[in-house]
């Protein structure tokens, strides 16, 4: 099946008519049947596909006769040796682009389909994955299920986590019926002996830089490192009437004054710092908040600059709670360390393309690719040209002639990596 039909058959999966977004949360119903329609396309492939007690799912061409997985032992993937794995995700932000993740799953199927046509036959276990909940948009913790894969993240470091509507993660996975969530002793790798021995992602670009380079394929050289920070401003719930300005212990205040406090400390230091979503009690239009908590998504291109950013703008919103009669709590949801990827990797990817060798470029996004990377799994990750440099919203795009380069270079290293060394 070509890459367009693919893309034609995943497209109305989780697509808002309205907005012509994305609503793929995790283990809902349109995020289950992605899911479900790429098992279905791996199987049509002879894929041997394996899905560990999290969700996170690899198919594996092996080395063998046809180089499909037709005659292959049960088990026959424990005992062989780490593999070369490619894919992404296919959970969405809420209201999101169609490409950020499922760009990557396709282009891995089709880059599969291609190298069958030129007659490859890998020397070494060949994947394809997708990992659940790599957003971090409902349960609040980014790349989870890589980070569960890896152990990155224990599951008794995950269990309370709930949703905006108090649904726990283990409930969720449980209606989606993934087997973590039945009682069973689970440790890192979700059950599952699969190793992975080198991990290629291919992902839609999240700005513009390919379009400044009049490049479509780009390759990254790291990932800035960032973090999701709660603040929770408290103050005094009042009348709106009758509550004389100077009277008032508004967090709301506090909050706004945070809000301009960290786009400057952010602008000044040429980082990135965003309060994108807030929740106000008791919400009424004719009253003082009680309460307001909201999320700061902070990155910097280095361990230390995110710090002193964070640092400045916690310093700057404690002295506004002191003249507002307010108080300001900050507490880590999530924190990503700064990724660099296996340089040597990187270049032989980059390397010798019709035209020249594709650019390095580093990335602000977290992905499942910087995980795996943490995890000590050599990594390297693929871009294609989005001209319009919009990302986790409608518009986020990418041509078909780029895509179809991007699945033609993820073939080469896909071929240069599980090929004859």
């Amino acid at each position: 099946m070509s890459f367009e039909q693919m893309w034609r058959d995943l497209a109305p999966v989780g697509r808002s008519a309205s907005s012509g977004g994305y609503h793929r949360q995790p283990f809902t119903a349109a995020e289950r049947e992605a899911a479900a329609w790429f098992v279905e396309q791996c199987r049509a492939r002879d894929l041997d596909v394996r899905t560990d007690a999290f969700g996170n799912t690899v198919a594996w061409w092996r080395p063998g006769p046809g180089g499909s997985a037709e005659g292959a032992a049960p088990g026959a993937a424990q005992a062989a040796e780490p593999g070369v794995v490619t894919g992404s995700h296919l959970d969405s932000v809420r209201d999101g682009g169609a490409y950020d993740g499922p760009l990557g799953v396709v282009s891995a199927l089709a880059a599969v389909d291609l190298l069958r046509e030129r007659g490859f036959t890998p020397t070494r276990p060949l994947g394809v994955s997708v990992f659940v909940d790599e957003e971090g948009s409902r349960f609040g913790l980014a790349c989870l299920g890589s980070r569960l894969m890896t152990g990155a993240t224990t599951l008794d470091g995950v269990k309370e986590l709930r949703d905006r509507d108090g649904v726990y993660l283990l409930d969720a996975m449980a209606a989606a019926g993934l087997p973590v969530a039945d009682g069973t002793e689970v440790g890192p790798g979700g059950g599952t002996a699969e190793r992975i021995g080198c991990f290629v992602e291919l992902h839609v670009e999240q700005g513009r830089d390919l379009v400044h380079r009049d490049a479509p394929v780009g390759v990254a050289s790291g990932i800035w490192p960032h973090g999701r920070y709660r603040f929770d401003f408290h103050g005094q719930a009042n009348h709106a009437g009758t509550t004389r300005m100077e009277d008032r212990r508004d967090p709301m205040v506090t909050y706004a004054t945070t809000v301009l406090a960290a786009n400057e400390q952010a602008r000044l230091a040429g980082q990135r710092a965003t309060f994108g979503r807030v929740d106000v009690h008791p919400n009424q239009t004719n009253a003082v908040p009680s309460r307001v908590t909201a999320w700061l998504d902070a990155r910097a291109e280095s361990r230390a600059h995110l710090e002193k950013m964070l640092a400045d703008v916690e310093r700057l919103a404690g002295e506004r709670a002191g003249r507002d009669g307010t108080t300001v709590e900050v507490v880590a949801e999530s924190v990503s360390a700064e990724v660099v990827f296996d340089p040597a990797l990187a270049r032989r990817i980059a390397a010798g393309h019709e035209g020249g060798d594709w650019p390095l470029l580093p990335t602000m996004a977290g992905h499942d690719a910087g995980v795996l990377s943490a995890a000590g799994v050599p990594t390297a990750m693929l871009f294609v040209r989005n001209p319009t440099g919009v990302s986790h919203a409608p518009d986020e795009h990418a041509e078909t002639a780029d895509c179809l380069r991007g699945v033609e270079a993820l073939a080469d290293t896909l071929e240069r990596l599980a090929g004859p060394r």
